[in-house]
């Protein structure tokens, strides 16, 4: 695959995951997660994808906004790690949050598609 058409689809998929998160499709989120995947959360957690799909589930998890920009992708042989920021609102547990982060996330192409293996996100300090 060429490399060019592997960025456009990563984007395409940042853009998915996006969506699903926002729009709490869990079904989508289920697809492009992968079982084993591990999140960092900005405030140091680490959780499964079981984890963050519960979350969402049960409402714990529910962010309303979520724009994406300062994207970076680089693609290392079947996978892909990008780079971005995210200003997000909606609510974690039972704190409002609207705030930036800086996101790093490893895609991996196994199984015939892309799927999420890991994201660690950090909050960006205003200076």
């Amino acid at each position: 695959m060429e490399l060019t058409e592997t960025k456009n689809q990563i984007i395409e998929l940042e853009k998915k995951l996006l969506d699903a998160f926002a729009n709490k499709n869990l079904v989508t989120l289920d697809e492009l997660i992968h079982p084993n995947a591990i999140f960092i959360l900005p405030n140091g957690l680490s959780v499964t994808k079981t984890n963050v799909l519960d979350n969402y589930r049960s409402g714990n998890s529910a962010f309303t906004n979520i724009h994406a920009a300062d994207q970076l992708i680089n693609i290392i042989d079947d996978t892909a790690i990008v780079s971005l920021n995210l200003n997000m609102e909606g609510k974690y547990f039972d704190k409002t949050i609207s705030a930036q982060f800086r996101y790093l996330r490893a895609w991996k192409h196994t199984n015939n598609k892309w799927q999420v293996i890991a994201t660690s996100g950090v909050p960006i300090q205003n200076q």
